[in-house]
C-alpha cells in the first residue's frame, strides 16, 4: 500500500500573487482547507509545501502557498501532482478503499478461479468501475456494486468477484 495519496492537480496560476487553480481528485476538496502541508511532484522531484490558505471555486481548488510569491513562481507548477501522507487522509469507511490500494489487486471469481489483475478504477456517477485484465489480455469492466465486487481483501492483495452473464465470453 503506497503511503501518499493523489489529491489534486495543479492547472494553472491563479491571478498575481502565486496562488494555483488545482484539479482536486480526491472526494472531499473542503479537505484543503484543513491540510497544512502536502507533497508536490513536479518532473519527477519532491518536495513539501505549506497550504498558507484554500478558496473554492467551481470543481477547482484555489490554493496559497507559502513557497510561492508571485505569479511567474506559480506558473512553473503547472501539471506538477499534489500528494497527502496516508495518516492525512479521511479513514475509509466499511466497504471503501482507496483507488490506489485497489490497482494490481488479484481478481479471482466465487470459485477462487483467477481471472486477472485490477488495473484501472473509472468514478463514474453512480458507481465506480474497475477494469480487470484478463489472463489472456482482454480488459473487461465490473462495476462495483455488491453484487458483482463481492470481497476485497487488501491483506491478501486478492478482490472476489462475481461474474454476471455476458460479462466475460
Amino acid at each position: 500500500m503506497e503511503d501518499l495519496l493523489r489529491v489534486g492537480v495543479i492547472s494553472s496560476a491563479h491571478g498575481i500573487k502565486g496562488e494555483v487553480n488545482v484539479f482536486p481528485t480526491t472526494d472531499e476538496p473542503e479537505m484543503f482547507a484543513h491540510w497544512k502541508t502536502l507533497r508536490l511532484v513536479e518532473k519527477k522531484q519532491s518536495r513539501l509545501i505549506h497550504v498558507r490558505g484554500a478558496k473554492y471555486f467551481k470543481n477547482m481548488v484555489i490554493l496559497s502557498l507559502e513557497e510561492i510569491a508571485d505569479r511567474n513562481q506559480a506558473e512553473l507548477l503547472r501539471q506538477a501532482e499534489l500528494y497527502i501522507t496516508r495518516d492525512q487522509a479521511t479513514p475509509c469507511g466499511e466497504n471503501e478503499n482507496f483507488i490506489t490500494d485497489l490497482i494490481g489487486l488479484r481478481v479471482v471469481d466465487e470459485n477462487k478461479e483467477e481471472l486477472g489483475k485490477c488495473t484501472d478504477v473509472f468514478q463514474t456517477g453512480a458507481n465506480d468501475v474497475y477494469e480487470i485484465e484478463l489472463l489472456d489480455g482482454r480488459k473487461v469492466l465490473f462495476p462495483a456494486i455488491p453484487s458483482c465486487i463481492l470481497d476485497v481483501d487488501l491483506e491478501k492483495g486478492i478482490m472476489t468477484v462475481h461474474v454476471m452473464a455476458g460479462l466475460i465470453d
